[in-house]
C-alpha cells in the first residue's frame, strides 16, 4: 500500500511548480506524502538553489528514517545524487552503498541492479576501474535474469550498464570495446524509445572520436550531444559535455574557442557549485594558457586545480594536476620543481593501484553483502516458482479425488513415481551446478592471480625505469647538482634492490607454477644457510639493524638449499622492513617429532590480527610500505607458502602490535627426510 502510494504521489508531483509543492508540503500530514514532497521540492530547485535542495533532502532523510527501508532507500538516493552534482563522487559513492545494502536486505532485485549501476558509475568517476566493472556487470547481469511480475527485462537498466561500461573502457583506452558497448546500450535505447539516449550517446562517442583524435567526428557528435540536451532540458549533462568541446578544441588548437567554453562552465556553475567540473576546468584553462605562453595564469589555474581535488579525493584529476605542473616547470626549467612534481605523480600512482586497507576491507565487507542477498534473492525467486506450481498439482488432484475416486491409486502411483524421477534428476542437475559453480571458482581465484602478476609488473617495475629516466634527463640537461644527484642514487639504489627481489620472486613463481622448478632436497647446514642470507640482506638493506643466529651450528635439515635460501631471505627481508632503525632481527630452531622449526623474529612494528589472515592467501597479497618507507609486493610470502608446503612443511605467524612478529616454517631433520627418500626411490624401484 505505502509502495504504491510513493509511484503515485511520485508521478503526480513531477507536474507541479515548486510554490505548488511548498504549499501542499505546509498542509499535508501524512509522513510518506510529505517524504515524496520534500524528495520533489530538492529535485525542482537542484539547479535554480542548490542550497534550498540539499535542505529539503537533508529534512527527507531524517523523515525516511522513520519511516522504513524504502523511505531510506530513496533519500540515499537523492543524497547520493546532489553529492555527485558537487563532483564529490567519494560522499555520492557511501551513500550509493548504503542504499545497494538497503534494496539487498529487502530482496528487491531491480532497484539492487539500479544501485549497482550507480556504485559503477562511481567508482570510474574516482578511477577505481576494476571496481567500476564488477558492479556495472553486477547490475546487466541482474537486470537481464530477474524478470518483473509480466516477464519483462528491465531494459533501462541493462542499457544504462552498457553505456556506463562503454564509457569506463573508453577510459581504459580500449577504444573498440567502448564502441560496441555504445553502440549495444544505444539499440537497446531505441528499441524501448528511450527520450534521452541519444544525448547520452552522442556525447560519449564525441569524447571517445577526440581521444582517437578524430576531430570531425568528435565535433559533429559532441554538437548533436548539446542539441539534444537543450532540447530535452538535460540539465545535468550541458557542463559535461561542454568540458567535452572545450577540451576538443584544447587539442585542435583552437584556443579562443577552448578558453570560452571553459568560460561559459564557469559561469553556469555559480548556483550548484560542481567543484570536480570547476577542477577540470582550471586543469584545462591551465593547459590552454600554458599554450600560448601565459605561463604565470597557467600555474594559478593548475594550483587552483590541484587544491580542489585533493580536497574531493578526486585521484584521476589529482594524478593529472601533477603531471600538468611537471610539465610546466620543465618548460620554465624549474628542474627541481619539475622532478617533485613527477615523484609526487609516481607516488600517487603508485597508491592508486594499491588501495587504503581499511577502506578496502569496508568496502568487500559491503560487497559481500549485497552480492550474497543477491543470491538470496534468486534462490528465493525459484522456491516460490516451485512452490506455485506445487500447489496447483495438488489442487489438480484433489478435484480429480473428487470426481473420480477410482482413478486416486493410479494418479498417486503417476505421482509417486514422477517426483521420485523428479528428485533424481534434481539431484543430478544440483551435483552439476556445484561441479559448475567448483570450476568458475577456480578459473575466478585463477584470472586473480593473473590479474594481479600482471599489475605488479606492469606498475612495479616500471615506477623505478619513469625515476631513473627522469634522473638521466635532469643530467643531460644539466638541471642537477651532484649533491641531489648523490641523494637520488641512494634512493634508486633502494628502489632497484625492490625491483631485483621482486623480479627474482617473479621468475620463481613463474617456474613454480609451469613445474619448471624441480625441488631437489638434500642435508644442509641451517646455520651456514642463514649467516649466508644475513650476510646478503645486511649489505642491500642497510638499517643499523642487529642480526642474531641462535641456530646450533651442527644442525642440520633435508631441504632444497635454493629453496631455503629463498624463504630465509624473504622472511629476514620482511622483518627488515618492519623493524626501526637500530631494532633487532634473530633466528632460532628448534627440533620436535623429527621435525625442525626454524623461527625468524623481530621486535618490530608487528601485524594486526584482522590483516594476518590475508598474508599468505593467493589472490589477496596484502603488503604495505616499512618503517624507512619501504616498498613490497605482497608476493614473497605467498612464494615462501608454496615452496615450504612442497618441500613438505608448514608456515604460520605470531604477532602483536608494538612487539614484534615471528614466522615459523617446519623442514624435516637431515635423518628423516634422508630415510623419506630412501624408501620413496625404492617404492619406485
Amino acid at each position: 500500500m505505502i509502495i504504491s502510494l510513493m509511484f503515485i504521489t511520485g508521478a503526480a508531483f513531477g507536474q507541479l511548480s515548486l510554490d505548488s509543492l511548498t504549499k501542499a508540503l505546509e498542509k499535508e500530514s501524512n509522513d510518506s506524502i510529505r517524504l515524496q514532497l520534500l524528495l520533489a521540492l530538492s529535485t525542482e530547485s537542484e539547479f535554480s538553489d542548490y542550497a534550498k535542495s540539499r535542505n529539503y533532502a537533508n529534512e527527507a532523510s531524517v523523515l525516511a528514517d522513520r519511516l522504513g527501508n524504502w523511505a531510506r532507500g530513496r533519500a540515499y538516493l537523492r543524497q547520493a545524487f546532489l553529492e555527485t552534482m558537487e563532483g564529490d563522487y567519494a560522499d555520492a559513492l557511501r551513500y550509493d552503498l548504503r542504499c545497494a545494502a538497503l534494496y539487498a536486505q529487502e530482496k528487491d532485485s531491480s532497484n539492487l541492479a539500479k544501485a549497482y549501476t550507480d556504485i559503477g558509475a562511481d567508482f570510474r568517476d574516482l578511477g577505481e576501474y576494476d571496481d567500476a566493472y564488477v558492479y556495472l556487470m553486477r547490475s546487466y547481469l541482474i537486470a537481464k535474469t530477474f524478470r518483473s511480475g509480466r516477464g519483462r527485462i528491465d531494459s533501462l537498466t541493462m542499457l544504462v550498464a552498457l553505456h556506463n561500461l562503454g564509457t569506463l573502457f573508453r577510459e581504459l583506452g580500449q577504444y573498440d570495446i567502448a564502441y560496441k558497448h555504445l553502440m549495444a546500450s544505444s539499440v537497446l535505447s531505441e528499441a524501448i524509445d528511450d527520450a534521452d539516449g541519444p544525448a547520452y550517446t552522442h556525447d560519449e562517442l564525441g569524447e571517445l572520436y577526440r581521444k582517437q583524435d578524430n576531430y570531425i567526428k568528435a565535433e559533429e557528435n559532441l554538437l548533436m550531444a548539446a542539441s539534444e540536451a537543450r532540447r530535452r532540458k538535460i540539465r545535468f549533462l550541458l557542463p559535461r559535455i561542454k568540458i567535452h568541446l572545450a577540451n576538443l578544441y584544447l587539442d585542435k588548437g583552437d584556443f579562443q574557442k577552448s578558453l570560452t567554453y571553459f568560460d561559459s562552465i564557469r559561469i553556469g556553475q555559480l548556483s550548484s557549485t560542481n567543484k570536480f567540473l570547476l577542477a577540470q576546468c582550471d586543469l584545462g584553462t591551465g593547459r590552454v594558457q600554458a599554450k600560448i605562453g601565459k605561463y604565470d595564469e597557467a600555474l594559478e589555474h593548475f594550483e587552483n586545480s590541484l587544491k580542489t581535488s585533493k580536497e574531493l579525493n578526486a585521484r584521476n584529476l589529482t594524478l593529472s594536476g601533477y603531471e600538468a605542473l611537471a610539465s610546466l616547470y620543465e618548460i620554465r626549467k624549474e628542474y627541481a620543481k619539475s622532478l617533485q612534481f613527477h615523484k609526487l605523480h609516481d607516488a600517487l600512482r603508485d597508491s592508486i593501484f594499491s588501495k587504503s586497507t581499511q577502506e578496502k576491507i569496508l568496502q568487500d565487507q559491503i560487497r559481500l553483502q549485497t552480492m550474497t542477498k543477491d543470491v538470496e534473492i534468486a534462490a528465493l525467486s525459484q522456491l516460490q516458482e516451485q512452490q506455485t506450481s506445487e500447489i496447483k498439482r495438488q489442487e489438480l488432484v484433489q478435484n480429480v479425488l473428487v470426481v473420480v475416486s477410482v482413478l486416486a491409486i493410479i494418479l498417486l502411483y503417476t505421482v509417486y513415481r514422477s517426483g521420485q524421477r523428479r528428485k533424481r534428476i534434481n539431484k543430478m542437475l544440483l551435483d552439476h551446478q556445484e561441479e559448475i559453480k567448483k570450476r568458475s571458482m577456480e578459473l575466478h581465484q585463477l584470472n586473480q592471480v593473473k590479474d594481479k602478476f600482471f599489475s605488479i609488473i606492469s606498475h612495479d617495475l616500471r615506477s623505478p625505469m619513469s625515476a631513473l629516466a627522469g634522473t638521466l634527463d635532469l643530467l643531460h640537461k644539466k638541471g642537477i647538482t651532484p649533491e641531489e644527484f648523490a641523494s637520488l642514487t641512494q634512493a634508486l639504489r633502494l628502489q632497484f634492490n625492490h625491483t631485483k627481489t621482486l623480479i627474482n620472486n617473479l621468475l620463481d613463481w613463474t617456474l613454480l607454477q609451469m613445474d619448471k622448478l624441480k625441488i631437489q632436497p638434500e642435508t644442509v647446514n641451517l646455520f651456514d644457510v642463514v649467516e649466508e642470507s644475513v650476510e646478503v640482506l645486511q649489505n642491500l638493506y642497510p638499517k643499523n639493524i642487529q642480526f642474531e643466529n641462535h641456530i646450533d651450528q651442527h644442525l642440520q635439515g633435508f631441504a632444497d638449499p635454493n629453496i631455503l635460501s629463498l624463504v630465509l631471505r624473504n622472511l629476514i627481508l620482511n622483518a627488515i622492513k618492519f623493524t626501526e632503525t637500530g631494532g633487532r632481527v634473530w633466528v632460532t630452531a628448534t627440533t620436535s617429532n623429527e621435525e625442525i622449526v626454524v623461527s625468524v623474529c623481530d621486535n618490530g612494528t608487528g601485524i594486526k590480527q584482522e590483516i594476518q589472515e590475508f598474508l599468505f592467501t593467493k589472490t589477496s597479497s596484502y603488503s604495505t610500505r616499512g618503517t624507512a618507507n619501504e616498498k613490497g609486493t605482497g608476493l614473497g610470502l605467498i612464494l615462501c607458502k608454496e615452496f615450504i608446503e612442497r618441500n613438505g612443511g608448514r608456515i604460520w605467524l605470531e604477532s602483536e602490535p608494538g612487539k614484534g612478529s615471528s614466522f615459523h616454517f617446519t623442514l624435516p631433520t637431515a635423518k628423516s627426510g634422508t630415510l623419506a627418500s630412501t624408501l620413496k626411490s625404492v617404492a619406485a624401484h
